[in-house]
């Protein structure tokens, strides 16, 4: 796929490599032990156009493809996979559904200013009993003349500190099941908006994950995205990009992996040769680097089905669930090259291998992932599930 890459597409890739490598990659690791939100890369990211990609020049975005986006997403995740997880919650789930659902008003007020970066998104969907059964959320949105009042609590809401703009899904018609579900836009600071817990997780510490909790929070009738009852709609059409976005982040945190073991394998010497002279070593960096090339290939086919306007649920989901499971092998082999010093915070494989762990159970797990792809091989049409 590389050598179909247009000159277009290879100037994103070279510019976003560029970014990360020189600006980003020097503080990830301090970044990891304060758990600082990347403010400051977010909005250098907002002014090279890399936090609206996919959105049209008209309401200030890049107007960038598919394929253009994962290649900017792999390199932001090769240096910081916190940076990136924001970066992709942004692009593949906010601003998309947005630009696909959102009306022109929501466009103007909403839209620009997270396509230029002047603001960050999230996407609140999970509660304490709903994760990857969504119907059962139970967060609710009353009618209320001019105005929907949300009651309910969301968890594990990527950015939900410090988003300026949050999509929710709440119910507004229980008997309809997931077409009883609506979306809404609430801006942060809302009265009865309140941030509650901030996860302190095993990576991805510079990225906050927050609960949300709705106390009466009164949110205007013309911040409901689409229409009543298409909820459950934005939500599944947003993860199928969003799946794509984590199918990036595994590349580019593996591809991080593989150049950090290939380099200490060359530096290191053990029974008076480098290390990378031996068979054994040499074979794994081989079965890594063909892991990571797979990944980037089913990542490519998706990215690229989606520009074309084709249905891409099924090849988003074999992306993620693939490039996801295929990270964790490759960082956890990264640390066994690097031996006793894989396990110290001295090199970067200790980050990545902890980065890389969550990949296979946000927006959606490999068993929810494994769900999708059969029931479109099988077109099943029993209850929905997340991407069915």
């Amino acid at each position: 796929m590389t050598s179909q890459l247009t000159q277009e597409q290879l100037m994103i890739q070279s510019m976003a490599r560029e970014f990360s490598r020189k600006v980003i990659a020097g503080t990830a690791a301090e970044r990891d032990r304060t758990k600082e939100f990347p403010a400051e890369n977010l909005r250098q990211m907002g002014e090279l156009g890399l936090m609206g990609m996919m959105v049209p020049i008209d309401y200030d975005g890049s107007g960038a493809d598919t394929v253009s986006y994962v290649l900017a997403l792999s390199e932001i995740a090769y240096s910081c996979a916190s940076t990136a997880v924001v970066m992709s919650v942004h692009n593949s789930i906010v601003c998309e559904s947005l630009l696909r659902f959102g009306s022109e008003d929501q466009k103007q007020r909403y839209l620009k200013p997270l396509a230029r970066g002047d603001i960050i998104g999230a996407f609140a969907l999970t509660e304490p009993h709903a994760g990857s059964d969504p119907v059962s959320q139970s967060t609710t949105a009353v009618a209320d003349g001019d105005h929907y009042v949300l009651n309910g609590s969301k968890r594990f809401t990527t950015t939900g500190k410090n988003a300026g703009l949050i999509i929710v899904t709440a119910k507004t018609d229980e008997a309809k099941r997931h077409e009883g579900i609506s979306a809404f836009l609430v801006e942060q600071g809302s009265p009865g908006l309140v941030v509650g817990n901030i996860e302190d997780k095993m990576g991805l510490c510079a990225s906050d994950t927050a609960d949300l909790h709705f106390e009466d929070c009164r949110v205007p009738a013309e911040n409901l995205l689409g229409r009543e009852g298409q909820g459950f709609k934005i939500a599944m059409k947003a993860l199928d990009g969003g799946r794509i976005g984590i199918a990036a982040q595994s590349v580019g945190v593996a591809q991080a992996a593989l150049d950090a073991s290939v380099r200490y394998t060359k530096q290191r010497t053990q029974f008076g040769q480098s290390i990378s002279k031996f068979q054994g070593l040499r074979w794994m960096i081989a079965d890594m680097a063909t892991e990571v090339e797979a990944a980037r290939q089913l990542m490519f086919s998706a990215a690229a089905m989606k520009d074309r306007g084709e249905k891409f649920t099924q090849q988003a989901s074999m992306a993620k669930l693939f490039a996801s499971e295929m990270v964790n092998r490759v960082t956890a082999r990264a640390l066994q090259i690097h031996g006793g010093y894989g396990f110290t915070k001295d090199y970067p494989v200790e980050r990545f291998y902890r980065d890389a762990r969550v990949f296979t159970i946000y927006e959606g797990t490999s068993e929810i992932q494994r769900v999708v792809i059969s029931n479109n091989i099988f077109k099943d049409k029993r209850r929905p599930v997340q991407g069915a």
